[in-house]
């Protein structure tokens, strides 16, 4: 492989071409030292896909040994991120004093991972948790998903809702006669990203279309592409697809999360710069006495986990049922646990308000 910018610069290449067919020309020829270049982009090009497919493989929970190994690393894990029902008495108690604010993840956390994205759908039971949960703390919404499909499957006009990502932010309404009182948060710091994001999007359509199953999703300010419904055969030459069409945009990034890629703005933000955002919005900016509670399962959930372990705020709890490597402190292993964890949340607040009105 190419090590140094030398070799780079002693590549040669003589070219004699006809203006009308350059590449059918008997006098066109690339020297040996280019062919290695282009054989070595190729190999890198390959590495790159190899990883972002194995990235995948590694954060499904269909992949995972059932072998003693892998139990004694699920002991290990769970000591290190033990459950957070589990440790919920531990948890309030470190609380007391401060004002809780919650973040929330939809897929994976809220609802379970399905095949098809479109019908995501939360059960009533947790629809109604998250109610309560916003009358006794602050509550947010934080997806990957377009913010007006997120609301659209949540339905609670009281949340904060920060969608693709964090690069689209929207409070609840506030209820006031008052114009300027009645606008509700709004920040979308990627908007000329837009036009770009929805031209890749109909490239990635039309380029996709010959794998079957794949789905590639408009999130207005990023995009995924779907490998729910892909034979994991397959994956590479999707990977390889998604590739082809994002080389000519190096504005846009690409990662990698469960059974899907992810494509957004090269800007530095991500769902732990929304969470700052919106701590800073609710008047927390520079508080230490908030609690910031942020549940998420994807890998896109880290950069918020990793904000709360460097503030020394709250926590992260990740949503898996297997081992992770995470920056969260503790775990919960699938929406319904999320929905009994928030319901026992909701059911000690209310408890202590009524203790404190008898007083």
């Amino acid at each position: 492989m190419i090590t140094d910018a030398k070799s780079v610069l002693n590549m040669s290449i003589t070219v004699t071409v006809s203006a009308q067919n350059p590449l059918a020309s008997p006098g066109y020829k690339i020297s040996i030292k280019t062919k290695k270049l282009l054989q070595n982009r190729e190999i890198i090009s390959g590495a790159r896909i190899n990883a972002w497919v194995d990235s995948m493989r590694a954060s499904s929970p269909t992949h995972t040994k059932s072998t003693s190994s892998v139990t004694d690393d699920q002991v290990t894990w769970n000591l290190h991120h033990p459950s957070a029902l589990e440790m919920l008495e531990q948890i309030i108690d470190a609380s007391k004093g401060k004002q809780i604010v919650m973040f929330l993840d939809y897929d994976g956390t809220l609802s379970p991972i399905v095949e098809d994205p479109d019908r995501a759908f939360m059960s009533k039971k947790i629809r109604k948790t998250v109610r309560k949960l916003a009358k006794c703390f602050p509550t947010a919404i934080v997806s990957g998903r377009c913010r007006d499909k997120v609301y659209k499957f949540v339905k609670l006009a009281e949340l904060y809702y920060a969608g693709s990502h964090g690069l689209d932010i929207k409070g609840p309404e506030k209820r006031s006669k008052s114009k300027s009182d009645g606008e509700s948060v709004l920040f979308q710091p990627a908007s000329e990203f837009l036009p770009m994001i929805d031209e890749v999007y109909k490239q990635l359509v039309d380029t996709t279309k010959s794998t079957p199953g794949a789905k590639v999703e408009n999130n207005k300010f990023c995009l995924s592409v779907h490998f729910r419904c892909v034979d994991e055969k397959k994956w590479s030459e999707l990977a390889q697809q998604v590739r082809s069409v994002l080389k000519e945009y190096p504005k846009l990034r690409l990662t990698q999360g469960r059974k899907v890629l992810e494509i957004r703005p090269t800007i530095k933000w991500d769902k732990g710069k929304a969470l700052e955002f919106l701590l800073e919005s609710l008047g927390f900016a520079n508080c230490t006495d908030v609690f910031p509670v942020y549940i998420g399962d994807d890998r896109t959930d880290e950069d918020a986990f990793k904000i709360l372990r460097d503030r020394g705020q709250g926590f992260g709890i990740l949503v898996s049922k297997f081992p992770k490597e995470t920056s969260a402190s503790y775990s919960l292993q699938e929406p319904d646990e999320v929905m009994d964890f928030l319901r026992r949340l909701v059911e000690w607040k209310q408890l202590s308000l009524q203790a404190q009105s008898r007083m």
